[in-house]
């Protein structure tokens, strides 16, 4: 398999290209707008075909590079099916298996971050990773403030979804901030900070009273990217 991590440093973002090997179709997912050259390199370097560009949820801190993937690739959008961006080509639900090739995605509902959020899982029927958007960072969580975000459905979404992945499972997010950039569902549980030793209570008080300020970009990202990265 085929599988490369780019990272935004401006917005401390992760894409993830999947192919089942050089000269294969692919798929990529939460790219960036600004990468979007970096990824067209790595594509025709790689001799890839891509079939799928994917978001795991509306962001808010970038501006995403469907759009632009797809006008270079003509390859198919999507998002979950409970997103409002209205532009792109296919929606996907829970449970729903997106392939290619060899490969495949399971699509599994983890709301919290925002209302529309989707994880992504490697080889369903025996995980391998899983690409968690924003719902599960490594050694944290996403903020649940805006965007029809939930403390109570976040922590649903990482103890009845994610967590139950098995341990070894690898968890790629779409943000770090700290230089991370893999972790596994056996770490999460053990050592992250917001979930371990922690009840569904605590959990919400304390995500509840983080008081984070908005992303630099919000709005101008949101709007952006319910337009799939058309910047009016």
């Amino acid at each position: 398999m085929l599988f490369r991590q780019f990272f935004d440093a401006a917005t401390g973002s992760y894409t993830y290209l999947l192919a089942s090997g050089i000269g294969r179709e692919a798929l990529i997912i939460d790219p960036v707008k600004e990468q979007v050259p970096q990824y067209l390199q790595a594509i025709a370097q790689l001799d890839l075909k891509l079939l799928r560009a994917i978001d795991t949820h509306t962001h808010a801190d970038h501006i995403t590079g469907l759009g632009d993937l797809r006008e270079a690739t003509a390859c198919v959008t999507m998002m979950g099916e409970f997103t409002k961006a209205e532009c792109v080509s296919e929606c996907f639900r829970d449970g729903d298996i997106i392939g290619i090739e060899s490969l495949q995605l399971q699509a599994r509902f983890t709301p919290g971050h925002t209302g529309e959020s989707f994880s992504l899982v490697l080889d369903p029927q025996r995980p391998r990773a899983v690409m968690t958007g924003d719902v599960l960072l490594i050694r944290g969580t996403g903020r649940t403030d805006f965007q029809s975000g939930d403390a109570g459905r976040s922590w649903d979404s990482i103890h009845e979804v994610l967590l139950r992945l098995p341990d070894e499972t690898l968890v790629y997010p779409a943000h770090d901030y700290k230089g991370w950039t893999v972790s596994s569902i056996g770490e999460e549980r053990r050592y992250n900070p917001r979930l371990a030793g922690k009840s569904r209570e605590q959990y919400i008080e304390l995500m509840n009273a983080l008081k984070l300020p908005n992303p630099k970009l919000m709005d101008i990202a949101v709007p952006a990217n319910l337009a799939c990265g058309r910047v009016y």
